[in-house]
């Protein structure tokens, strides 16, 4: 085979022949390519499909093919067979990709197909990149042999975006019918959520809820509290009731209920029917606060502690309950009834002597807030107290939650910027109301 490399848009179209005694006989011309294992990183060409003057099409597997030529025909050691049905994971590479939306997950971003390279490795055909830019289309629409002929300069310009077949993820199940590639699997799930959430806002709406469906709840959740209020809302509209559910539940509480705020009152009580009801609960009374108030941007996921115990105690049981919340660089101090007493950082309790009382080490001048005070007063304190985040107090002294350091810079952000700006905390807080308390 004397095809070394080239792009599949040159061969597309090209007369088939096939030995039969000692003359060459046309069957018809090349109009697509097989490939059974299109996940392998550079997958082989399988089989070609034939176009005939006749109703159905030929196919004839890899492993007969003679010669591929810079511009001859294509021969076949044997008559081509009728196109057989590809099975489950196999793709047709020009019905299936060509013009079909992609991630490129070194990039992060979406782009469409218009052309596919393809290289002979020890006598197989394999692709081996996507070609996403100018130069593929006009090759595609038989332009660029013209450009380089009549329009050298111009040629010399367009320039080549190539992306390699590794580095590329299909964004979903292009032939529902007959094809389900497998994205659960692919690099979108380990991108950060905020390129993840860059990425589905690009797509058409039904890819969006198909990529969102591709994922685990967790990841979904992250990528979720990047996207808009449009896009989510959009998204939730077209996921079913219980999957929606479930990703709500991993978001942060307050994104959460910023968004269950934004539903109309028949879904967002059908979501808060499928989720647990402490959960529910929790969101029921987050979802009813103005977003643009301290108790709209406010989260229950803290720790809280007596003033009695000791620094020792104190870390010994922080070690027992390893606790699920994600935000401990603080300790809020209360009495019983849950009112705010002082704080202390981690810091002050792990350098602290160990059988020092929390009461003999805490912060009492502590600043807060009011759950009625705007999102702009609250990231105005926030930034004037060089604070990672400021509890949230009621007119009786009861400490009612906090607000961190990313969710008040979200307050002083467009939304389509701030879903975009990386978020404080390792893992956003759950849904749940998860106070953990150090008795």
């Amino acid at each position: 085979m004397s095809f070394a490399a080239g792009f599949l848009s040159e061969l597309v179209g090209r007369e088939v022949t096939y030995a039969e005694g000692a003359r060459e006989v046309a069957v018809g011309r090349v109009c697509d390519f097989l490939v059974n294992a299109p996940q392998q990183p550079f997958p082989p060409i399988d089989g070609i499909v034939i176009k005939t003057g006749g109703k159905n099409d030929l196919y004839a597997p890899f492993t007969t093919v003679i010669e591929i030529s810079e511009h001859g025909p294509v021969r076949l050691g044997t008559k081509p067979e009728l196109a057989p049905f590809a099975h489950e994971d196999s793709l047709y590479l020009i019905a299936d990709l060509f013009d079909r939306q992609i991630v490129d997950t070194n990039g992060r971003k979406v782009v469409r197909i218009n052309d596919l390279e393809v290289a002979n490795v020890n006598g197989t055909l394999r692709v081996v990149a996507a070609d996403v830019g100018l130069a593929g289309l006009l090759r595609r629409l038989g332009l660029r042999s013209f450009a380089r002929r009549f329009l050298p300069k111009v040629n010399e310009n367009i320039p080549r975006a190539l992306i390699a077949w590794d580095a590329v993820a299909p964004i979903h199940d292009v032939n529902p019918d007959r094809v389900r590639l497998k994205i659960e699997k692919s690099r979108l799930a380990k991108m950060h959520p905020s390129d993840l959430a860059e990425i589905i806002s690009d797509l058409s709406a039904g890819d969006q809820t198909r990529v969102i469906q591709s994922l685990d709840d967790e990841t979904a959740a992250d990528a979720f509290e990047h996207l808009d209020i449009e896009t989510q809302q959009t998204i939730l509209e077209d996921l079913g009731t219980e999957r929606a559910a479930d990703i709500v539940e991993e978001m942060d509480a307050d994104d959460a209920a910023d968004l269950l705020h934004e539903l109309d009152e028949e879904r967002r009580q059908e979501l808060l029917a499928e989720m647990e009801p402490e959960t529910a609960g929790e969101l029921r009374e987050l979802a009813t606060y103005d977003p643009d108030t301290a108790a709209g941007l406010m989260t229950k996921d803290y720790l809280w502690i007596y003033p009695h115990r000791t620094a020792e105690a104190t870390m010994e049981k922080l070690r027992e309950m390893s606790p699920q919340t994600d935000f401990i660089y603080y300790l809020f101090v209360t009495d019983q009834e849950r009112r705010l007493l002082g704080v202390l950082s981690l810091r002050q309790l792990i350098l602290a002597p160990p059988q020092s009382t929390i009461e003999s080490i805490m912060e009492t001048d502590v600043v807060t807030v009011h759950p009625r005070q705007t999102a702009d007063d609250v990231a105005r304190t926030i930034a004037r107290y060089d604070l990672l985040t400021v509890p949230v107090v009621d007119d009786n002294g009861i400490m009612v939650g906090i607000i961190t350091v990313d969710d008040a810079i979200d307050a002083i952000f467009p939304e389509r910027t701030r879903k975009r700006l990386p978020r404080f905390t390792a893992r956003h807080h759950r849904a749940a109301p998860d106070i953990h308390v150090i008795s």
